[in-house]
């Protein structure tokens, strides 16, 4: 991760969500996508010290109902799942298609 350019990168999100203990941001989650056909969720990150508190739950709730809100007709979704937590979103309608769909993904690596 590229630690200099994440706020922009986080600015320039759709929608985002963040959870905080007074001042302390405990979970977020976000919407990247062109805002158009193509929405992806993103960053669905709690603290360790604060799972199993039902976070994650709220923060997947408040995007998918902005996309239901906010998405047009026939808009696809998508994110890439953790190892381990396919079953978190599958809850949400997510669904594999492996194998007539394979997630793939590079990184630009600069010199």
């Amino acid at each position: 991760m590229n630690f200099e350019v994440a706020e922009t990168s986080l600015r320039n999100s759709i929608h985002c969500i963040t959870v905080k203990d007074n001042e302390q941001i405990v979970g977020m989650g976000r919407i990247v996508g062109d805002g158009a056909i193509y929405f992806y969720i993103q960053d669905i990150v709690v603290h360790p010290d604060y799972r199993k508190n039902g976070i994650g739950n709220e923060i997947m709730n408040l995007l998918v109902k902005y996309l239901n809100i906010n998405a047009p007709d026939k808009a696809f979704i998508g994110l890439f799942a953790s190892q381990g937590k396919e079953s978190f979103y599958e809850r949400y309608a997510f669904k594999d298609f492996s194998p007539n769909m394979t997630g793939m993904f590079t990184v630009i690596l600069k010199k």
